[in-house]
């Protein structure tokens, strides 16, 4: 295990500055800084006497690395590429992007860029809220219990020997007590530290939240939906042999994005009730994708309820990247903007009657620390209120700092959007960790695969059989279907179901069986994935070309 070098804590209280370095407990006149150990459990808390300004809190380990190590750091949000790496491994951020690219699409609204400087060196590493290194069959995992007081980073840095804790949180005041970091370090089997983490975190999934099997509309006609588009998928969906549990609807139905109470005529004349009452006859639970936190330019909230917009320092909206027109965050702590989003729900759940909400781009909540809060307790915040407000029925949460959504959300993507293609156009692998790549979310979804059935039930995004509107082949269809069947508990396609081919049939058949069957171990080396899988009482090696 690694082994504790010092702790390092910067803050300003009344225009001085105070910086200590210290493997034990410091005080002065404006605060107390305590270090305590428990067990596996490192934790620093800060007792501010009086109003001080936190600069940068860090814990730095001692770290031997192996050339054999494997080092797992988890992505900033769901869509962030999130894998295994060689110790000299190398993370790239956006510099290298043309700046009138990354401008025109907004790149660093997505991930964490704006407030991390990616070191673009072999061997120096960062994730976020937890992370491992595997030696053969053994972690060290080191994982934050406190994330809801602000986000983690974990840095590994093969020639320094170190791995770094740094809490996000510059310029938060305080004016009584914190908990800077809250760390659980500890090593064993796979089973036995992630079992140990979520029993340490408390973390309690609601009992109704069940494996499910279904379809989304949105890899098969993107926004181009319609009352005959959803009625014929879902004709093609009770076609087929296997028990659908959900059939949700995806970006489309509404006028514009964050214009949630007003519903596309043209594609839905019966509304949106209408369509909800037509899925649940069928014997499916109904789903509705939004994304709350978040406005299109082209809409009404952003053009009527510039109040309600989420500013900068310079009184300049936030941007949340350049999907649709270009979109914004929405304040989360506005009182008006609050009760809207209760309408919306109030109104998708309880008069239209969507049992599942896919809640999407969920990361804006937090694009801004507070002056008295980090990122971290932002986000926190977001999830407590859409927990609230979503009431019984169950969330899909997707876009969203991973940490902020355990136990907040009954399922949860764990990787970024499938392509249509493999691995996207080419020029398109040179652009940000969140970008679509089927190759990159089959990656996401087996490294962050002990996630299921302790913070959430995983959803690794849609598999795809169908013949038509894609480029993989065959060995990448199966590759991705078998994938999300053995590391997630959202199996949904964007298929229609009525179209597919004996073969095609055959691969729905292979999969459905395999459901639930457990990972022994998972590897890549060079182009290939390798799996070991229980199954049946016996262990069976699955090999893919990545």
């Amino acid at each position: 295990m690694p082994e504790l070098k010092y702790v390092s804590v910067t803050y300003t209280a009344g225009g001085v500055r105070f910086s200590a370095q210290t493997t034990g407990s410091v005080h002065s006149d404006a605060a107390e800084i305590v270090l305590s150990r428990e067990g596996d459990v490192l934790s620093v808390t800060v007792h501010a006497a009086r109003e001080i300004v936190i600069e940068s809190v860090e814990a730095v380990f001692t770290q031997r690395y192996d050339p054999k190590d494997r080092i797992f750091l988890n992505g900033y949000q769901s869509w962030t590429d999130s894998r295994e790496h060689s110790i000299f491994g190398k993370m790239r951020g956006i510099d290298r992007i043309p700046r009138p690219i990354r401008e025109k699409y907004r790149f660093s609204q997505y991930g964490d860029y704006n407030f991390h400087e990616y070191a673009n060196r072999a061997g120096v590493l960062h994730g976020w809220s937890y992370g491992y290194i595997r030696r053969g069959s053994e972690y060290s995992l080191i994982a934050s219990l406190a994330e809801e007081t602000g986000f983690t980073k974990l840095v590994t840095d093969r020639s320094a020997e170190t791995l770094t804790a740094q809490k996000d949180c510059r310029g938060l005041v305080l004016n009584s007590d914190w908990c800077a970091l809250k760390l659980l370090l500890t090593r064993g089997t796979e089973s036995e530290v992630f079992d140990r983490y979520f029993a340490a975190l408390g973390t309690v999934l609601r009992p109704e939240a069940k494996p499910v099997f279904g379809y989304t509309s949105w890899y098969r006609h993107y926004q181009d939906i319609s009352e005959e588009i959803i009625r014929t998928d879902l004709e093609g969906l009770l076609s087929q042999k296997y028990k659908a549990d959900v059939f949700q609807i995806d970006d489309g139905w509404q006028t514009a994005v964050g214009d949630w109470l007003s519903v596309d005529a043209e594609k839905f004349p019966h509304g949106m009730q209408a369509a909800a009452d037509q899925i649940r006859q069928a014997g499916m639970l109904p789903g509705l994708w939004l994304a709350p936190f978040v406005c299109e330019e082209n809409s009404v909230i952003f053009r009527e309820h510039a109040d309600w917009l989420l500013r900068d320092e310079a009184g300049k909206p936030v941007s949340g990247g350049s999907n649709w027109s270009g979109f914004y965050a929405l304040d989360i702590y506005n009182e008006a903007f609050r009760a809207h989003l209760k309408a919306v729900f109030d109104t998708v759940v309880r008069q239209w009657g969507y049992g599942l909400l896919k809640l999407d781009f969920l990361y804006a909540a937090c694009l801004l620390p507070r002056k008295t809060k980090t990122r971290g307790a932002v986000m926190a915040d977001g999830m407590a209120l859409l927990r609230e407000l979503a009431g019984d029925a169950f969330i899909l949460g997707c876009g969203v700092p991973l940490a902020s959504a355990f136990g907040k959300v009954d399922y949860c993507r764990i990787g970024c959007d499938v392509s249509l293609d493999w691995d996207d156009k080419p020029y398109m692998r040179l652009m940000h960790r969140e970008r679509v790549s089927t190759k990159n979310t089959v990656l996401d979804s087996v490294f962050r695969r002990q996630l299921n059935g302790r913070a959430f039930l995983n959803d690794p995004d849609v598999f795809l059989l169908r013949s038509d509107r894609t480029g993989m082949t065959a060995e990448q269809k199966t590759c991705l279907a078998e994938v999300n069947a053995l590391c997630g508990s959202v199996l949904f396609t964007s298929d229609n179901a009525a179209e597919y081919t004996d073969a095609q049939r055959r691969v729905l058949d292979r999969i459905m069986r395999i459901r639930g069957a457990e990972i022994l171990s998972a590897s890549v080396s060079g182009s290939r994935l390798t799996l070991y899988v229980k199954y049946k009482g016996k262990t069976v090696r699955r090999c893919y070309t990545i």
